[in-house]
């Protein structure tokens, strides 16, 4: 068994829409960048891990998505396994590489996701929007009960909707423009969303200091998929998603891939790397359809107790923010502010660039952008990245410690997976 597993190798391409290129060519960019980070050639990979969602229902590549798509771009023979874990799934590629490490059974380990979610509509769909995308996140949940609660979902936030058009009126203002075709999973947070401000007086104004904060971290970010800055009111005034979510507070869909490689110990001292960034912990868990909303806890939990540190050691994070609220809420249930003071807490600057824990300094999936299988990888790179003081303008103070969540899918009221990183510069 290996002491320690460290990430040697980190690299993500730029995230965004990319008509010229397929997950192909995608993964062999990160394939490039991730070996020249690391210093190392194809042959000295002794397995990989490819995490996708989305290939087989937009280009019908099932079952060998990673060995068609590495294997075009010369990572052949050796041992390649195919990672579907819906949002999680890069996450959990990145956590099954450290299992294989931390076990012994190999020395040197690559875990990449690559995502192709933005293609040219036929022309019967032309000017249908993203339909084509967007169907497909449903089967990140139980398909099955998934119908039923869509449609007591989509009632509550009329009624919800009726209620601000009409406290609209009576102020003599426009009311907000209807919502447009989006995920299930908008609906999922916006019902949380609610919920969290009825039981703890968290406004829609503090979800908005938490998606403008993050849209301006990715200025910063070349690599971004969006590098506009935005104010809060800017993102108030947006049209609304899912009330009380506007479009500015959601994830877009994205194309990109990123990758890490993972070595042991005896490997580190075989080939010395000042930049190496140690894993400290690596946890991964799934939700229960009769429990409560409590995976993240469970996860964060382990993860904590595997690194022998508590929140207040963190130094930066990167969250799984598919929308403001899913950022609101991790900032509470990873521990670094109490239950029900996640909105007042980013109002305060406390998770800003120069706050007292840095959160989503990349963008986050709000504005850094959220290819289903690459995004679990590209926030490992992100605190890599700040790990190694190489984040330019965005660098956070001197981090020593960085903890990443990733969650994936829906599981009764519960997230489906979810993998929990723990990463250190020693």
């Amino acid at each position: 068994m290996s002491d320690n597993v460290y990430i040697i190798g980190s690299a993500m391409t730029r995230f965004g829409k990319h008509l010229d290129k397929g997950v192909k060519a995608l993964t062999g960019e990160a394939l490039r960048l991730v070996l020249a980070d690391a210093e190392l050639d194809m042959k000295d990979i002794e397995a990989a891990w490819f995490a996708n969602s989305g290939w087989g229902l937009s280009e019908f590549q099932h079952n060998i998505r990673g060995q068609v798509a590495l294997t075009a771009n010369g990572l052949a023979r050796i041992s390649i396994i195919n990672v579907e874990n819906a949002c999680a799934g890069g996450s959990t590629a990145l956590h099954s590489a450290w299992m294989a490490v931390k076990s012994g059974v190999y020395d040197c380990v690559l875990a990449i996701g690559t995502e192709k979610m933005y293609y040219p509509p036929p022309p019967e769909e032309a000017g249908k929007g993203k339909g084509r995308s967007l169907d497909g996140f449903i089967s990140g949940t139980d398909v099955e009960e998934t119908r039923a609660f869509m449609q007591r979902l989509k009632e509550e936030a009329r009624k919800k909707r009726e209620e601000v058009e009409k406290e609209a009126r009576e102020r003599g203002e426009e009311p907000p423009p209807p919502p447009k075709s989006h995920s299930i999973f908008m609906d999922f947070y916006a019902a949380g969303a609610r919920r969290h401000m009825e039981m703890y007086g968290t406004t829609q104004r503090q979800l908005a200091v938490i998606a403008a904060k993050n849209h301006n971290n990715s200025t910063l970010n070349p690599l971004a998929q969006y590098t506009f800055p935005q104010t809060v009111e800017q993102v108030m005034n947006d049209w609304v998603v899912a009330y009380p979510l506007t479009r500015a507070m959601c994830a877009p869909i994205g194309d990109g891939s990123a990758a890490a490689v993972l070595c042991s110990e005896r490997f580190l001292k075989r080939h010395p790397r000042k930049r190496a960034i140690r894993i400290r912990a690596s946890i991964l868990r799934s939700g229960d359809r009769q429990a409560p909303f409590d995976t993240a806890q469970r996860a964060a939990q382990a993860a904590y107790e595997a690194a022998g540190l508590g929140p207040s050691d963190i130094h930066v994070a990167e969250v799984h923010d598919a929308t403001a609220f899913g950022e609101l809420s991790m900032t509470e249930l990873l521990g670094f502010c109490p239950i029900g003071e996640g909105g007042p807490f980013a109002e305060r600057g406390a998770t800003a660039l120069d706050g007292r824990i840095p959160i989503n300094p990349s963008g986050g999936l709000i504005s850094r952008g959220h290819p289903i299988g690459a995004s679990g990888l590209a926030m490992a790179y992100e605190l890599v990245t700040q790990l190694r003081g190489e984040a330019g303008q965005r660098q956070v103070n001197r981090p020593r410690v960085a903890l990443s969540e990733n969650g994936g899918g829906s599981l009764g009221n519960d997230t489906a997976a979810l993998a929990i990183h723990i990463l250190s510069r020693d």
